[in-house]
Order: structure tokens, then sequence, then C-alpha cells
């Protein structure tokens, strides 16, 4: 029986699709719950694109 997502928090709910990558709708609800206001990339799916998300995951990473 799968858990009710709608109850978890958002920390509980992380950490279950972290450990079940293969469940969809747990990942669906996570991100319906992202926050409208965050940064959004847009970055073009070429290699010099898929560089530059690796330097922004790394930043963020770094913490900066």
């Amino acid at each position: 029986m799968k858990p009710n997502f709608e109850i978890m928090s958002k920390a509980e709910l992380r950490a279950y699709v972290l450990k079940h990558k293969e469940d969809k709708e747990a990942l669906r609800v996570l991100m319906s719950r992202r926050d409208p206001n965050s940064i959004k990339y847009n970055f073009p799916n070429t290699e010099e694109g898929r560089e530059q998300i690796k330097e922004v995951i790394k930043r963020k990473i770094e913490g900066h």
C-alpha cells in the first residue's frame, strides 16, 4: 500500500522520492509543491546547454 503523499511533509515526500525514483505519482505530487517564484532555467538541449546546466547545479551544491 502506497503512503498518502498529500499528507506527507515536503521533506518526507522528497526522501520518499529519492528512495522510490520509479514512483511517478510521488514525483508528480512533489513537483506540484515547488515554489512558483523559483528561478526557472531554459537551456537548449545541446552540448553547450548541458554544460550550462552542470555549472548551475555545481554552483547550487556549493551554495552560491
